[in-house]
């Protein structure tokens, strides 16, 4: 880290104060240490803040137990990753007499301990949210509590405040109630585990949890019911992979695929949505301050321009600047599922939309096909969370000055939580891509097939399988034509031989540079004859 001391002017170079040295380039940690210094990103909690989240302990305090819903006795599960430390969400389902499901989901009541104006809440704001660089984490809340009390650790009393929805076999909500609870989770459960149990293809699971199938079945019975209804909303599955990213001991990358999901995690996702849409419109009818997570329809300009593209593809958007309805995306992405150029068509269409957003005033969430929508589910890891846990806790015991209060902060906190999961979101981006670029490195020289992801005016981007995308350079087209940036319809074309490379096509490559300190990689084209054969 250096302190600039005199900036270049005539001929002269920069001076500069060296203030803090984070290590060589090549030392475990340094590379994750660097983005955080770079990006000004709080990884260490003030001794105060820390001192008030130990100050709760490890047991809950008993006193309030009184004025919540005991649900002790209740079989209740947690389902995350295996390596998930902070557990805040918990589930569970129930068949009714009339037929309909009954729905609970229990999320840690982090607003009991993190009170308004405390030390930990001033701490919490200024994060905005919790930052995940591969094999560290910046968590919002101090580990005492984010690990704690507020983790839903199984066979543990722990205070959440919960929503309960009674749903029907059409996906619909026919009452609700939002209540604080008591609960002991039953199980901590795995998405690999209950994937076991619904396949029911591993004996030695399916024994250990024998008397819980009924349970992860009507489950998945449910989410089935609420993905079906989703769907039929125009709800948006862009159906693009993530990156998972192997470390060895040293947090060195050794390896990297895509992240494979299953059923189980739709589960947790299909869940999790419903009861964010059950609490964002119960409290939009009640019209009280709120932070919304918005997500405002695309503009027709950035349609028409998206359309172009699709029009050599044989595809469409049908919209129009009066009727831009999410169905109409929803009907492409189902039109392309399973294509070569599927995963290139999801991501056009997602440079299309808007980024997604926190709120004071309800605009609706045009990617979920949703007129209601908040984030309630997580306030371990993202402040709004937090804050509308408060509202809902606290809001009609308050004074009406108290209220005002309130009603003014919302704007800013919503604002303010944008901008950090902003920032969030790229140094997460640049970790991926720090440590993808590490991983190449040792790959100079091999050979993959790849897809043509973007064009330029200086080369194009080609992705592999395993998820890294590199650059070939025209310098690197291995071809003594000179290729020419067509914009309009997002393709290469030669001079003389007419040939083209489309967002699409599939490619041979070689690696021919990686380097984690610029987080880029770079490919040769190879085989230029075989291309031919591919893309015909």
């Amino acid at each position: 880290m250096v302190k600039i001391t005199k900036y270049p002017e005539r001929g002269k170079k920069a001076e500069g104060e060296i203030i803090e040295v984070l290590g060589a380039p090549n030392q475990a940690g340094v590379d994750m240490l660097s983005l955080i210094k770079e990006y000004e990103l709080p990884y260490t909690f003030p001794d105060d803040v820390v001192a008030e989240a130990k100050s709760y302990g490890n047991k809950i305090d008993k006193s309030d137990i009184k004025n919540r819903v005991d649900l002790r006795d209740d079989i209740i599960f947690t389902i995350d990753g295996e390596d998930a430390k902070d557990l805040d969400d918990a589930v569970s389902v129930k068949k009714l007499e009339n037929g309909n499901y009954k729905l609970d989901v229990h999320i840690a009541d982090v607003s009991f301990y993190v009170k308004d104006r405390s030390k930990l809440d001033r701490e919490a704001r200024i994060r905005g949210t919790s930052v995940y660089m591969l094999g560290r984490v910046i968590p919002m809340l101090p580990r005492e509590l984010s690990n704690g009390l507020c983790s839903l650790n199984a066979g543990e009393d722990r205070y959440t405040l919960s929503v309960s929805m009674e749903i029907n076999n059409e996906g619909e909500v026919v009452s609700s109630d939002i209540y604080k609870a008591v609960i002991r989770v039953t199980e901590r459960m795995s998405y690999t585990s209950v994937q076991a149990i619904l396949d029911g293809e591993d004996d030695e699971v399916l024994k250990r949890y024998e008397k819980y199938i009924d349970n992860f079945k009507l489950m998945e019975e449910l989410a089935l019911i609420l993905k079906e209804k989703r769907i039929k909303q125009g709800y948006l599955n862009l159906d693009i992979p993530e990156s998972k990213i192997e470390l060895d001991v040293n947090g060195k990358a050794i390896d990297v695929h895509k992240y494979e999901t299953s059923f189980a995690n739709e589960i947790i996702e299909q869940f999790m949505l419903k009861a964010n849409e059950t609490v964002a419109e119960r409290y939009f009818w009640l019209e009280v301050p709120f932070i919304y997570r918005v997500h405002e329809e695309p503009d027709i300009e950035k349609i028409n321009e998206l359309n172009h593209f699709l029009y050599n593809l044989g595809y469409k958007i049908h919209a129009n600047k009066d009727n831009i309805h999410p169905s109409a995306f929803a009907k492409v992405l189902d039109e392309v599922k399973g294509k070569k150029e599927e995963r290139v068509v999801s991501n056009l269409i997602l440079r299309t939309l808007k980024v997604a957003k926190y709120d004071s005033e309800n605009k609706g969430h045009f990617g979920i096909a949703s007129k209601y929508y908040c984030h309630f589910t997580s306030p371990i890891r993202r402040y709004p969370d937090l804050f509308i846990h408060r509202v809902i806790s606290e809001y009609f015991d308050l004074s009406e000055k108290q209220k005002e209060r309130i009603a003014e902060k919302a704007p800013k906190y919503a604002e303010r939580s944008s901008e950090r999961e902003r920032i969030a979101q790229k140094v997460e981006r640049e970790a991926t891509s720090l440590k993808k670029a590490e991983f190449m490195e040792s790959k100079i020289g091999e050979e993959y097939e790849g897809i043509v992801s973007s064009v330029t005016g200086f080369g194009m981007f080609v992705e592999l399988e395993n998820t890294v995308e590199g650059l070939v350079r025209f310098d690197n087209m291995n071809s003594n034509e000179y290729f020419i940036f067509d914009e309009d319809n997002k393709q290469l074309v030669g001079e003389h031989t007419r040939k083209v490379y489309k967002i699409g096509d599939k490619v041979n490559i070689r690696v021919i540079d990686a380097n984690k300190e610029t987080r880029s990689v770079s490919f040769e084209l190879i085989d230029d004859n075989e291309n031919d054969d591919i893309n015909n």
